[in-house]
């Protein structure tokens, strides 16, 4: 018997859809993660929405492959196209700040 990878095929459901996202929330338990996938608009200066649009559970082990995944690219982009920042946003002094 041969050690070869097996092939895989990738196939989308029907109900498959893509969305983009500016927020990402997570919560965790002792079984898995959760990933709450939305977008923020801001209303008012003060104000800020959050449409959260898809909820995703992952298992322990499939969430520290998707960061050990998503720090892989994240070097490989930086790389590419130089640093990228996380800048925080400017508000006002005594104002709470939404943290993703």
């Amino acid at each position: 018997m041969t050690n070869q990878p097996a092939k895989i095929h990738l196939a989308n459901t029907p109900d498959y859809r893509e969305n983009y996202a500016n927020s990402v929330q997570v919560r965790v338990n002792l079984w898995d993660f959760f990933l709450m996938f939305g977008t923020i608009n801001q209303t008012a200066p003060d104000a800020v929405q959050i449409a959260n649009f898809q909820g995703v559970y992952l298992s322990p082990q499939q969430a520290k492959a998707l960061a050990n995944l998503l720090n892989q690219n994240i070097s490989q982009y930086e790389s590419a196209f130089g640093e990228i920042k996380l800048e925080p946003a400017q508000q006002e002094p005594g104002q709470e700040r939404i943290i993703q």
